[in-house]
């Protein structure tokens, strides 16, 4: 099975719970409904240990690291349900400065409810 590369373009900052919690359910939407191998930097360099994403040196490692990958992906896919922050702006600057395939996605108003049925029926 060949998976298309994509970057998650998603909320990191502020309610960040909330928005892990997004963004494990845009991954799940990658696999799952769209046959992709979803990269989301913000998910991986913000776990304890790794970067502090409120030291700015540390967020702007982040964010240039992030950027290093989509070298390699097909396209970036924004997921729009909780807006479009700073830096997913920056992400989505990057893919049209170089000419990468940008898609906007939705999950839903029922995304979250959708993602605890699923918790749920796993257990």
């Amino acid at each position: 099975m060949s998976f298309r590369r994509v970057v998650i373009e998603s909320p990191y900052a502020g309610d960040v719970a909330l928005n892990l919690a997004y963004l494990r359910e845009c991954m799940h939407d990658c696999m799952v409904n769209h046959g992709e191998s979803p990269f989301a930097s913000h998910g991986l360099y913000t776990q304890e240990g790794v970067l502090d994403d409120a030291i700015p040196a540390e967020r702007e490692r982040g964010i240039t690291a992030g950027f290093a990958w989509r070298e390699v992906a097909d396209a970036t896919v924004v997921y729009v349900d909780l807006g479009i922050t700073l830096g997913m702006q920056y992400g989505i600057d990057h893919a049209e400065k170089h000419g990468r395939p940008i898609e906007h996605r939705r999950l839903g108003a029922d995304w979250y409810a959708n993602r605890l049925a699923r918790l749920r029926m796993a257990r």
